[in-house]
This record gives structure tokens, sequence and C-alpha cells, in this order.
């Protein structure tokens, strides 16, 4: 299977390369509308400010493509960053507008921890959960989905985690996968992850 990757240029995208690579994919980098259209599997990754991604998508004319990916249930799977880019907007960035997709604003930790957090994180899977497991995932974020934006409705399953009170780890929806994490540095849980995503595209590759 080939995997596309978006090259936005705020993101290292070699751990990301490596992990599908070992699980047999074909990766492709790319920043051409045509083919993030088109592909079957599509990763938007993302280390970064919230601004600074958003004025790439945007100038790559890829945001309307990406909105309509996940309004449609194409798979792709959005990480750290990336899942924050979902949502209408991000405190880090205010006055910049999000994909829109989630109806949601990602917020900065508290104080009272040290930000960014770095390190591993117990997963809890919600009700609905079929690719998240529970496990231990890595993350390294200072912005997140607090639990006082509650759950993202429009049947999407969430995955919980706590740092500074609980927020949320991950989202997905049929082929939609968002991960606050890094799967791709998470050990054999977040290789395993990969896999059944890319079981999951596959095998609705096949119901076409």
């Amino acid at each position: 299977m080939r995997v596309s990757v978006i090259a936005t240029g705020i993101a290292n995208t070699a751990s990301v390369e490596a992990a599908f690579m070992r699980l047999g994919a074909e990766v492709e980098h790319t920043t051409d509308a045509v083919i993030v259209e088109r592909a079957r599997a599509v990763v938007l990754p993302g280390v970064g400010s919230f601004g600074a991604g958003m004025e790439v998508i945007r100038r790559l004319g890829l945001d309307d493509l990406l909105r309509e990916r996940v309004r449609q249930g194409r798979a792709t799977l959005a990480v750290c960053l990336g899942l924050q880019l979902l949502c209408r907007g991000s405190e880090e960035s205010p006055g910049v507008e999000g994909l829109g997709v989630l109806d949601a604003v990602a917020r900065r930790f508290p104080d009272t921890v040290s930000v960014p957090q770095f390190g591993w994180n117990g997963v809890r899977a919600g009700e609905g959960s079929q690719l998240i497991e529970d496990g231990y995932a890595y993350f390294a974020n200072s912005y997140r989905l607090g639990e006082e934006e509650g759950a993202p409705g429009d049947g999407w399953a969430c995955a919980m985690t706590d740092y500074a009170g609980p927020f949320i780890a991950a989202i997905e929806r049929g082929a939609v996968l968002g991960c606050q994490f890094h799967p791709e540095v998470s050990g054999a849980w977040g290789q395993a992850l990969l896999e059944r995503w890319l079981a999951r595209v596959s095998a609705e590759a096949g119901s076409c």
C-alpha cells in the first residue's frame, strides 16, 4: 500500500516514514493537491505552531481537500499538531482559523505543570473505539483538546489520557484517525496501531 505523507516542512517525517516502511508500506512525501485528493491513505503530521501549520496548508491549497477527505471518511491520519489543525482554532495562534472539522479549540496546558510535556501517558480507549486500544503512548505537546471541549460528536470515538487533567489522546471515525501522541515513536503499541489503521484502509478500499 502507498501512504502519502504531506510534506508541510514543519514536521520531522523521517520517523513516520520509517514506521510505515517497517509495516511494508510504500511511502511518498507530497505537497501536490491532486495527489492528496486521490491518495488512498494520507498522513498529516505536524510539529510547531498552529499558525505556521495552517499557513502552509492554505498556501498549498490543501485546506478544502483535507476538510472534504475527513468529512467523507477517507483514510486520513493526523498526528500531534495535525490533530489540532482539524479544530476550528488554537489558543496558540489567536485569530487563525483551523480546518474546522472538529468544533473545538486547542488550549494550552496550565502553568502548574511543565510545558511542553514530553513523555509517556496512559491511553484509555473510549466507547466505540476500533483502532485505539488501551496502552501507553509518547506525547510531546503544549496544547491539547481538554475535557472542557467535550466529545467531538458526529460519530467520533475518543480515547482519553491525563496531564494536568483529562484530555483527548485520539479520535477515530472509520478510517480517519487523529492522534495527539506520536504513534510512530510509541514502541510496539504505536506500531500495532498503525498496522490496524493500514488494515482498515485496505479493508475499505477492498469494499469499494
